[in-house]
């Protein structure tokens, strides 16, 4: 915005963001709340929503296959945004689409809003290869159709941590390292930082508009997935084998994406449609009518990794894992590329006599459990090359940020609340540990969490290799915590962990 005015105006502006929970959803209403814009947020479940927004934010229920919770979540709304999506779902996703925008238009319109601002999909709409195109075109001109004027966006791959697309080039280079390729992998498309899908989300808000229209954005370059997957491999460090292949149709490769990546079983054959079919830029004007100037795509990679490293140390995996709807597996749970590993115990003693035993972990205080363990660690791990365990730490009471412990570093401390380290030593990849502290009535809740992040085949094998000596470690350490701080609580009270184990699952009592 140019002027002080015109910023005054634009906050004024009363504004629902429906499909928050979703991926971009979720990051416009950060980018909007930060230039003062009041927000409204729609969901299905409210409280699904409500612990991962500013108390500010209003959220209510909404849900545009019930028409009837529309017009109270629509009321006195200036703009709205549609960002609902429906590609897993099951059964006949491209009605349900249709239905649900036509539901949220004729809202739109009773309710008096002046403007819809929709994101919609780059591509040859008349295309009958991919109903996942179609739908999101059929979308667009049902929303036009309402009679308020509405600014509809198609984007081509949007590059960014969690984006449906960069997380499938993401899972297929670091977990192959020979692919064979179909012909259409290297159909064209213009790939989007999700920095700069947002920066236009936020401009169509102040954009004069009499009538809908429609705008064509992508990024500075035009590029295949295969180009992508490279580029990909360039920022990861990772060299791949790509094998040209004449008989993978859309239904076989499906099958073998929702084998390789299960993560994308729901969505393979329609994400596979899409593919398939150019999405490139033929009208320009986003680049008059709008100050967004797109970056290219090594850029868009690498400010997606950095954004990730940034969440991933902000994270609070007690609030994560409370909302994730994933399962747990043999080795942990998957979150975007990483395996989580998690698991509480409840002890009888005050949360800041618990944090100061974590505080202490390592060194010559040791690990609570399996020194030995860790000290053959660390000797395999100096036969490599790596750091071992002879470094110890700095302080054997205290912590600050880029401290070393043994083999990692604290990354990040919260006292009394959070410590997170990080590994390194050699483990074809990244990891973590992360402690956090809650107090939950009398009892005291410790929530340690391993992360990895693997790299090829390799990490992924040492992972799930060495699994069963993981668990035995962090489960002894987590006992081994929560009986020191039991013991030594100031209060004098007898420990004994209620729970532990994976998500709560039972196990015996510390003895």
């Amino acid at each position: 915005m140019s002027s002080a005015l015109e910023r005054r105006e634009l906050e004024s502006r009363s504004v629902l963001v429906s499909g928050a929970t979703g991926y971009v959803g979720g990051r416009l209403v950060t980018r909007l709340r930060a230039i003062g814009i009041q927000i409204r947020c729609m969901a299905r479940t409210p409280s699904n929503l409500t612990r991962h927004v500013a108390p500010n934010v209003e959220v209510v229920r909404g849900d545009v296959m019930e028409p009837a919770t529309l017009d109270e979540a629509l009321r006195g709304i200036d703009i709205a945004f549609y960002l609902v999506h429906a590609l897993a779902s099951i059964g006949d996703f491209e009605s349900t689409e249709l239905a649900g925008a036509r539901n949220f238009a004729a809202a739109a319109k009773r309710a008096g809003v002046n403007r819809i601002i929709y994101l919609g999909g780059l591509g040859d709409s008349e295309s009958s290869t991919s109903a996942h195109m179609r739908s999101r075109h059929a979308v667009g001109q049902a929303l036009r159709e309402s009679g308020v004027p509405t600014l509809e966006f198609r984007a081509s791959i949007i590059i960014g941590p969690g984006s449906l697309s960069f997380e499938l080039i993401r899972s297929l280079v670091q977990r192959l390292p020979v692919m064979v390729v179909p012909k259409w992998v290297r159909v064209k498309a213009q790939p989007i930082a999700i920095d700069d899908v947002l920066e236009y989300l936020v401009q169509a808000i102040d954009l004069p508009l009499s009538n809908s229209t429609v705008y064509e954005i992508g990024g500075e370059e035009q590029l295949s997935y295969l180009d992508l997957m490279k580029r990909f491999g360039e920022s990861a460090g990772l060299r791949r084998l790509y094998i040209n292949v004449p008989f993978l149709t859309p239904w076989l490769s499906s099958l073998w994406l929702n084998l390789v990546t299960p993560l994308f079983a729901k969505v393979g054959r329609k994400l596979i449609d899409s593919i398939r079919v150019a999405s490139v830029v033929a009208d320009d004007k986003a680049l008059s009518d709008f100050s967004v100037r797109p970056m290219n795509v090594s850029e868009a990679i690498r400010r997606a990794l950095c954004e990730e490293d940034e969440t991933f140390r902000e994270t609070h995996w007690s609030d994560a894992l409370s909302s994730s709807t994933g399962t747990s597996t043999y080795g942990g749970r998957r979150h975007g590329p990483r395996i989580v590993d998690s698991r509480v115990i409840e002890v009888d003693a005050q949360s800041e006599r618990v944090f100061e035993c974590i505080e202490r972990i390592g060194g010559p205080n040791g690990w609570y459990y399996g020194d030995g363990l860790w000290q053959v660690r660390g000797f395999l791990d100096r036969m490599v090359g790596g750091v071992g365990m002879q470094r110890g730490r700095r302080d054997p009471n205290h912590l600050r940020t880029g401290d070393i412990v043994d083999c990692w570093r604290v990354e990040a401390i919260e006292r009394p609340r959070k410590l997170l380290l990080r590994a390194e030593m050699k483990v074809f990849g990244s990891a973590w540990l992360q402690f956090e502290i809650d107090r939950r009535g009398s009892q005291t809740e410790i929530r340690q969490t391993a992360v990895y992040d693997p790299q090829g085949v390799m990490g992924i094998l040492y992972w799930y290799l060495l699994y069963p000596i993981h668990e035995l470690v962090f489960r002894g350490m987590l006992r081994g915590i929560a009986r020191r701080a039991s013991d030594a609580d100031s209060l004098g009270g007898v420990s004994r962990a209620v729970r532990v184990g994976p998500n709560h699952q039972s196990l015996p009592p510390l003895e």
